[in-house]
């Protein structure tokens, strides 16, 4: 559950606003090192900040930083010094207005799709890790590592790269071809397991507690509660790119639960420290999963807190996580806000992938897919207001799952090089 590191290491809170990792399950406090599950419970960690250091934060400071997610450095745990920074500065992504696909799907008020495949990696997973290994550096780790179903692996080696650190990710052997060389190209060691997703998390949870790996951040093992919190950077954008406001609904994909849980603690946040207001009524959470791997989805539908782990299935690998770390957190935070959960099979997400493209311009993975196909599926059944301001999701770049609608887009004709060949074909008409 630790790590060992060099005591004289650690993050400088002169000017970070972290005072604690503190158990979600139980309360119980912890320094802040290299620690993700509590001595008491067994629970999950997450960090604690000093609520006067938030509060102090404004609106005009955070206009005033950076064009990237270090905008936000106020209100995480680490990086407020730049030069103490591993990252490829990732976030500010578009908000992108959608108002053919909300004329599609009956939607009225406006529909917008937070895009974060414009990331450097194509994914938001570069919010995460620049988050998680910028505390890593701060806590003396020398090495940096993950357990990935593709877009985690693909940022872990990029950052790694880019700071002259070594680097080793695990990955399932089945993993997307796509995901798989751009992972590789950086030049970190890539160890593929034969097994599901939850096998690579477990082997890596038994790598960290060797001797050998005491020297490797694994971002989402060891320094998980730091991890998570880059999440957070996705819902302080909407609400800055939105004039400084919060909206109605969200519609978030779920695969751990965790970026759920961080988008609806940054909303939290946002309204305690004073930075915006919450909206009439709230906002209303909604998770999206697969129907191949949709334990936290099933476990709402029976009015249950139980999570039945699966064993994943389908298209959406980036989402296949049958026993998601943070699925009892994000039942709450749906519950908590009236939302709901759905979930969509294979020819749905590839269905709602061709739609989305269509109406916006942005080719999503599968994950995007599985989004906007459990948005349209929201909307339908009436558990989504269509008369309220929504904002969904997409997490990361089509290119990088290009085989799920490979076989279904081509080309619509195919001509000879004359013009009397694309006058017979229509295209004159």
């Amino acid at each position: 559950m630790t790590s060992t590191i060099p005591a004289a290491s650690g993050i400088d809170t002169s000017l970070s606003p972290a005072r604690a990792l503190v158990c979600r399950a139980c309360s119980a406090r912890y320094p802040l090192a290299a620690q993700h599950a509590c001595y008491e419970c067994f629970g999950p960690l997450e960090v604690d900040y000093d609520a006067t250091a938030l509060a102090a934060v404004t609106r005009a400071q955070i206009e005033a930083g950076p064009k990237n997610l270090w905008r936000y450095a106020a209100l995480l745990p680490a990086g407020q010094d730049p030069a103490s920074r591993v990252t490829l500065d990732p976030g500010l992504t578009p908000l992108v207005a959608a108002p053919h696909l909300a004329a599609e799907l009956g939607v009225t008020a406006p529909l917008w799709v937070k895009d974060d495949s414009g990331n450097p990696t194509h994914s938001f997973k570069d919010r995460v890790v620049s988050v998680a290994l910028t505390a890593a550096r701060a806590l003396g780790f020398t090495r940096y590592a993950c357990a990935s179903t593709g877009n985690l692996a693909n940022s872990v080696a990029a950052h790694a790269a880019r700071a002259g650190v070594p680097s080793v990710v695990f990955i399932p052997s089945d993993l997307e071809q796509g995901k798989v060389v751009t992972t590789a190209v950086y030049g970190g060691d890539l160890v593929a397991i034969d097994g599901s997703y939850d096998d690579v998390n477990r082997l890596c949870g038994e790598l960290v507690e060797t001797d050998e790996f005491e020297d490797t951040a694994f971002v989402n093992v060891n320094v998980r509660p730091y991890y998570a919190e880059g999440s957070k950077t996705l819902g302080y954008e909407v609400a800055e790119q939105l004039g400084w406001r919060i909206p109605a609904q969200v519609v978030i994909p779920m695969a751990s639960g965790e970026l759920l849980t961080k988008i609806d603690k940054a909303f939290q946040e946002l309204v305690e420290i004073g930075l915006v207001e919450a909206p009439a009524g709230g906002w209303a959470v909604f998770g999206a999963q697969s129907a191949g791997c949709n334990p936290i989805a099933t476990a709402l539908h029976a009015d249950s807190d139980t999570i039945v782990p699966v064993k994943p299935t389908g298209i959406a690998k980036s989402l296949n996580i049958g026993d998601p770390a943070a699925g009892l957190y994000a039942l709450e935070a749906v519950r908590r806000t009236g939302g709901w959960m759905e979930y969509a099979d294979d020819d749905e997400i590839r269905a709602a992938i061709r739609l989305l493209a269509r109406t916006t311009g942005v080719f999503a993975e599968t994950a995007g897919g599985v989004t906007v196909a459990v948005l349209r599926k929201l909307v339908e059944s009436g558990r989504l207001d269509p008369t309220k301001e929504t904002v969904v999701f997409n997490t990361g770049e089509g290119l990088k799952t290009i085989d799920a609608v490979a076989a279904e887009v081509g080309p619509t004709h195919r001509i000879r090089p004359s013009l009397r060949a694309a006058r017979d074909a229509g295209l004159l008409s």
